[in-house]
């Protein structure tokens, strides 16, 4: 289970400067919990066996023959672990001292990695002792083993290729020019950096920052291990502030002065899959020389990871509103240009008192401000027929009203039945062609509205119903400028909920609330007892579901087998292994059977990374068999 993810970790164990046999027995000590906890990659800080702030006792051949006394303790104290880590040491090699970072793995020496750049300038003072490194690789002989030196070094997992890493040292990720970029286009998925940074007020603040802004530039997992409080002396005081960030996110980050492990398990499958996607990576890498290990690859009982159950709602409400915001905005933007660009005198929306017409009405209020149009340009038209609730309409009228929009009621009964009549379909016979007769009804009205008023049909469907295929060809699948296009199910609410939380109008704001109080359904089946008895998350299953199924195939590339392993772990206590698993099949069948619809979509703004256009993000062949893909 989890097999997938490589769980790294860093930790910054507690030193005494200059002490190297007890900064040893610390070494030994992570690794050995890293090990315990199922590490892969370890990280360590930088100097850690002497302490970065050693000054000029890297002249002293004391120190030095202390270091190498340590390493071989440590190489024979770990052999019997499979854990993979690093830390950087003085290093002696042809009458100079390199800062290097040596990489570990069941007493072996896989090889080390010289610093780039060298801090000189501030508290900083490594040009003093060290030389700085090189890029192409060199064989050396070194504490009784012989491994290649130099800054240029890929180290990749045998078993899984998509897991190569390679060091960086503190210095080297705050250069102009960081050898990450290098290694990243040489293939390298997670970057490791033993680092000693000092702490100062706001450093805190920048340092996350760089790391997550430069695993998102390359697309990497980045784990940053800190010289620890026992580093601290004379001007200089360290915190360990360890990170561990993968593609711009942070995925863990210590408590400062909190020596212990930090422990994430990494999605390379999804990092090298991405940077497949984007054809920046294509370009010619630098030479590198590559050592290949074996993953310690014991299966994960527990997954070391946060996987957010909505992936399209950001939890922090702050964050939420304005997310809610820029969306709203994108498209109302988005459709004022269309309007524009049209000369369009209307818009018509298909007003039914549910959750996606009225996030259409709320965006075109929006674009008519935007042109300066009046709102009593949009045309909000209510079409009851057999399925429509007192509920709906009443709102479907309150909020024409509430927003100023001109409301016209057509009742599509009578056309249907006719239509019915027709063509020979019983009305007792409620099966798809009663369903979808009542919803091409009423886009026929829409689009003959429209062309009468020299206007424009909104559209009203969302992403989350496209991907399901959930609308009728030709019926509601069918606009002038499809507003909603990439909005998700789950993210319409809270930008309804945002919406009534801005609305001016107390009255407005109730109506909206009630809209989301509302069950989601497309009323064409007859109402029991006046209550909408087609309710759409019983017939397809619960959206949230479908969204993350929709989120982790489309975004990330995720195998199905895979999303619902990671389905289980995000909506444990919620949904039990069979119902993810049954609607995960579901979601599947239909995303795979309905890409004829979604290859004739109207245009509509793309508002996230997930976007189901054949013009933007998804190209897919309309006759694709989906049996690789079942689970």
């Amino acid at each position: 289970m989890f097999e997938n993810f490589v769980r790294v970790a860093t930790a910054s164990p507690e030193i005494r400067v200059a002490d190297v046999e007890y900064n040893a027995a610390g070494v030994v000590a992570a690794v050995r919990r890293a090990a315990e906890a199922g590490v892969q990659l370890l990280a360590l800080p930088e100097m850690v066996l002497t302490g970065y702030t050693a000054h000029d006792l890297f002249y002293q051949d004391a120190l030095n023959e202390g270091v190498e006394r340590a390493v071989r303790r440590i190489l024979g104290e770990t052999a019997d672990t499979s854990v993979v880590f690093t830390f950087s040491v003085p290093l002696r090699w042809r009458n100079r001292l390199y800062n290097a970072a040596l990489v570990i793995q069941s007493g072996r020496i896989l090889g080390a990695v010289p610093k780039l750049n060298l801090p000189n300038y501030g508290e900083f003072y490594e040009l003093r002792q060290f030389s700085p490194g090189f890029s192409e690789p060199v064989e050396i002989d070194w504490c009784g083993q012989t491994f290649p030196f130099g800054a240029n070094l890929l180290f990749e997992a045998e078993d899984r290729p998509a897991c190569t890493f390679a060091v960086e040292i503190c210095e080297d990720l705050w250069a102009p020019q960081p050898p990450a970029t290098a290694h990243a286009l040489a293939g390298a998925t997670v970057i490791l950096n033993p680092s000693a940074s000092d702490e100062l007020v706001g450093k805190a603040d920048y340092r996350r920052q760089l790391i997550a802004s430069h695993s998102a530039r390359l697309v990497c997992a980045y784990a940053y291990a800190n010289a620890g409080p026992g580093e601290s002396t004379q001007d200089m005081v360290f915190s360990a502030h360890n990170l561990i960030a993968e593609n711009g996110a942070v995925l863990a980050e210590s408590e400062r002065f909190d020596e212990g492990l930090l422990i994430r398990d990494v999605d390379v499958d999804f990092l090298a899959f991405e940077r497949r996607r984007m054809n920046t990576f294509r370009t010619e890498p630098e030479k590198h020389l590559t050592v290949r290990f074996r993953l310690d690859d014991a299966p994960k009982a527990e997954l070391r990871r946060y996987v957010d159950p909505m992936p399209f709602v950001p939890g922090n409400v702050r964050e939420r509103e304005k997310r809610s915001e820029d969306i709203l905005s994108i498209q109302a933007w988005g459709l004022a240009k269309r309007l524009r660009h049209t000369h369009a005198k209307t818009a018509v929306i298909g007003l039914s008192g549910g959750l996606d017409s009225t996030l259409a009405l709320i965006v075109t209020a929006r674009a008519f401000d935007i042109v300066g149009k009046p709102h009593s340009d949009i045309l909000t038209v209510t079409m009851p027929c057999f399925g429509t609730t007192g509920r709906t309409r009443s709102n479907a009228e309150k909020l024409a009203e509430g927003y100023g929009a001109t409301l016209k009621t057509v009742d599509i009964a009578p056309a249907v039945k006719q239509h019915f009549a027709d063509i020979g379909q019983s009305m007792d016979d409620l099966d798809v062609t009663f369903e979808n007769g009542q919803a091409r009804e009423r886009t026929q009205v829409l689009m003959d509205i429209a062309n009468k008023t020299g206007g424009m049909v909104i559209g009203t469907g969302d992403l989350s119903e496209i991907a399901l295929g959930w609308a009728t060809y030709n019926g509601d699948h069918m606009s002038m400028y499809a507003v909603n296009v990439s909005v998700p199910k789950t993210l319409i609410r809270y930008l309804v909920d945002y919406a009534a939380s801005v609305s001016p109008s107390a009255e407005v704001a109730a109506v909206l609330r009630d809209v989301l109080d509302t069950p989601v359904s497309p009323e064409l089946l007859p109402p029991k007892d006046g209550e909408i008895a087609q309710k759409t998350e019983e017939v397809v299953g619960p959206y949230e579901l479908h969204d993350f199924f929709l989120y982790h195939l489309v975004r990330r590339g995720t195998a199905p087998a895979r999303i619902l392993e990671i389905a289980k772990h995000a909506f444990a206590g919620r949904y039990d292994d069979a119902t993810i698993e049954k609607w995960l099949q579901t979601f599947v069948r239909r995303f795979f059977a309905q890409q004829f619809k979604r290859s004739c979509i109207p245009d509509g703004p793309k508002v996230g990374s997930v976007s189901l256009s054949p013009r933007a993000d998804w190209r897919m062949p309309t006759d694709a068999v989906s049996d690789l893909w079942k689970i």
